[in-house]
């Protein structure tokens, strides 16, 4: 396979990058600015299952939870400008770093939460693409196979410049879906300072904090940056605007689900057509459903060029090992949106599910971040690092809290 090739165990003898720094040396940001891998990391985390989970959380309480979306920025910024500071600095992913300094067994936990993630992470973003394309007239059965084909087809063969189009267009498609399906909607007359002791309540609180720092974003910043070479201070401000662009359109997707009725949340596949043709309009429909579907195919690719190189990395296996990795972790998510009819309400379980699965590697980033051998006067200290374990923190007690009393 040639360097104009996107696929596992592409490299040279000094530099045998994989799948991951391939992307992202060719992903050229403008020239004054170059934060790439922090922005595209934020827009991937405007994924299927943060879209599905905000308009599940409109349409069960309206504005009421937009209050708790703009607090998630803080946590967002500031866990995501730890790994990419990581990054920058070591000139490592965090999969290799923790290969390299800490036992075998630990790197292997690392790379497990890390698959466990990845298949968790793959299955809400299928299940996004069959609702999606379920408003089409288009049945699971032929959509699955179809978006797993493609997805495995990019990530695997593309070259560079069709990689490079595809990902820009499918952003841009995601961004101005959600733009277009708002200002068809309206702005309605509802607060955004709601809150409830209902146990529903909780649970999407759970459920919006695993949306909004998921594990593969990690791994994917961390290793991007330090391929890319970008400085810290870049990093940090590109991590900035994204944090606050990737929630303020959680925030319209909010808005948005506003209008469509809290019974969606239940739905199976033509219940959900039926419901957002009923609050949205056809068109409307048609546009969100199409925004739902960039939006899951943009994480796949993200995912799978990060996350499977990560954990080949934490493993110390070797590059060709990547192509099975996608596949492993892939193959089992198509199937499950087949088996289970309630899909939005599988992906708000998926992302509860997401906030503890996120320990693992966040304690990670946090202790390689601080470490003075490793990053010298750039360590994360003073007021960054209480920001950061406070960030940590605070996204696992949501979760802690909600299951607690949901149960």
């Amino acid at each position: 396979m040639s360097q104009e090739q996107i696929g596992p165990g592409v490299g040279t003898p000094g530099n045998p990058a994989g799948a991951l720094p391939a992307l992202v040396r060719h992903l050229r940001a403008p020239r004054r600015w170059r934060g790439g891998p922090a922005w595209l990391v934020m827009i991937a985390d405007v994924d299927a299952a943060s879209i599905l989970t905000a308009l599940a959380s409109g349409a069960s309480y309206r504005y009421d939870l937009i209050w708790f979306l703009a607090l998630l920025t803080i946590p967002l910024f500031f866990i995501q400008e730890a790994a990419g500071r990581l990054g920058a600095v070591s000139g490592k992913g965090l999969g290799e770093l923790t290969r390299q300094r800490f036992p075998r067994p630990i790197g292997a936990t690392v790379a497990l939460s890390m698959a466990v993630g990845d298949v968790a992470t793959y299955v809400a973003e299928y299940a996004g693409i069959a609702l999606g394309l379920s408003l089409f007239g288009i049945p699971p059965i032929v959509s699955l196979p179809l978006a797993f084909l493609a997805h495995i087809g990019l990530v695997a063969r593309g070259p560079y410049a069709w990689v490079e189009r595809v990902l820009i267009a499918v952003s841009a498609g995601v961004i101005v879906a959600l733009a277009v399906v708002v200002l068809h909607r309206g702005f309605l007359p509802y607060s955004p300072l709601g809150i409830s002791t209902a146990p529903p309540f909780f649970l999407l609180l759970a459920a919006n904090a695993g949306a909004v720092v998921m594990p593969f974003m990690l791994f994917f910043q961390s290793s991007a940056t330090a391929t890319k070479g970008t400085s810290v201070a870049i990093s940090r401000q590109s991590t900035l605007l994204g944090a606050v662009v990737s929630e303020g359109l959680m925030i319209v997707v909010v808005m948005i689900g506003a209008g469509i009725g809290a019974s969606f949340t239940f739905s199976t596949y033509p219940e959900f057509a039926r419901a957002l043709v009923a609050g949205l309009g056809r068109y409307g429909a048609y546009a969100l459903g199409a925004g739902l579907v960039a939006a899951a195919f943009l994480a796949l690719v993200v995912i799978s060029l990060g996350s499977a190189w990560g954990v080949t990395e934490a493993l110390g296996l070797p590059r060709r090992s990547t192509f099975w990795i996608y596949l492993l972790e892939s193959v089992p998510a198509v199937f499950v949106p087949l088996l289970f009819p309630q899909l939005v309400t599988l992906v708000l379980a998926l992302m509860v599910a997401m906030v503890f699965i996120l320990i693992v590697p966040g304690i990670f980033v946090g202790r390689l971040a601080s470490d003075r051998q490793l990053m010298g006067p750039d360590a994360l200290r003073g007021p960054w690092r209480a920001a950061y374990w406070a960030s940590l923190v605070f996204v696992v007690a949501v979760g802690i809290l909600s299951v607690a009393v949901y149960a």
